[in-house]
C-alpha cells in the first residue's frame, strides 16, 4: 500500500488553494498529485480545518477472538492427533464457531 502524502506537500497545496489563482486540475499538476488527492484534502481543510492524514483502515477481524485462540491451542495439545476436520466439529460445538 503508498504511503500517505507527506505534511508538507498537504501544507504546500493548501497555501496555493488559499492564494485562489489555480484550479484542482492545475494544483494537482503542479505539485504532481492526483486530482482526487487535491479535492479530498480540500474538503478536509473547509470541513475540519486540519490536513493530517487519516489512519488506514486496518482490513478484517478475525474470526477466531483470543479466548478462542487459546482455546483451540489447549485442545490441540490435550488431543494432538485430531484432524482438522474434528477440530473445526469441536470448535463449533464448544464455541459456536463454524
Amino acid at each position: 500500500m503508498a504511503a500517505a502524502y507527506s505534511e508538507d506537500i498537504r501544507i504546500c497545496i493548501i497555501k496555493a488553494y488559499k492564494e485562489g489563482q489555480e484550479s484542482i486540475r492545475q494544483l494537482a499538476d503542479r505539485f504532481q498529485v492526483g486530482k482526487s488527492f487535491v479535492g479530498r484534502l480540500l474538503k478536509q481543510f473547509r470541513e475540519t480545518g486540519t490536513i493530517t492524514a487519516k489512519p488506514f483502515g486496518g482490513g478484517e477481524k478475525p474470526y477466531l477472538n483470543e479466548e478462542d485462540l487459546a482455546w483451540l491451542k489447549a485442545r490441540v495439545e490435550a488431543v494432538n492427533d485430531s484432524t482438522l476436520a474434528e477440530l473445526c466439529a469441536d470448535l463449533e460445538t464448544s464455541r459456536g464457531k463454524k
